[in-house]
């Protein structure tokens, strides 16, 4: 089933998100949901908060769906270490049609949970580092365009309440 996205302005995108504790059906249904939203808007990372549901649980595949081996399901994950730094155009499926040069660690090494409660531990590089970071920032309440300069956020801010005043938002 396709969920709805919450756009920016929404309050449950500025929440922590609480632990994943349950690692049963309900849960894999959501990450199936939640795929399938990914999938159709498209996008490369997904997480829960984005649908309204407040878990730290996110879904990313790169491929967008064309290769399924490329899934990734984490949930409460970690950052337990970076290095050095990117820069790059980054978007939001919460912030639609509008993106950003965003610096962001160029690796990274990710702990958390899969989708069965396993370990996981995930070492990545350019675009998948760039996607965990963003991800798990959704977790914590941070979007993207936090990462902006105060001028650029601005602009975007203000642009976006023109939108919601003209009722496209």
């Amino acid at each position: 089933m396709i969920m709805k996205i919450l756009k920016y302005g929404a309050p449950e995108l500025r929440v922590q998100s609480e632990r994943v504790t349950s690692f049963d059906d309900e849960l894999k249904k959501i990450v199936v949901d939640m795929f399938e939203t990914m999938y159709s808007s498209p996008g490369i990372g997904l997480a829960a908060p984005q649908v309204g549901i407040n878990l730290q649980l996110s879904t990313i595949d790169l491929s967008v769906g064309a290769d399924e081996g490329k899934r990734i399901v984490l949930c409460n994950p970690e950052i337990v270490s970076s290095e050095g730094s990117q820069r790059g155009d980054e978007g939001c499926l919460s912030i639609p049609d509008f993106s950003e040069s965003v610096t962001r660690p160029l690796k990274v090494v990710v702990r958390g949970q899969g989708i069965d409660g396993e370990e996981l531990r995930i070492e990545a590089e350019g675009l998948l580092a760039r996607c965990l970071c963003h991800e798990i920032d959704h977790l914590n309440g941070i979007l993207f365009i936090d990462h902006l300069s105060s001028l650029k956020r601005t602009l975007i801010k203000n642009r976006i309440r023109k939108l919601v005043k003209a009722g496209d938002w």
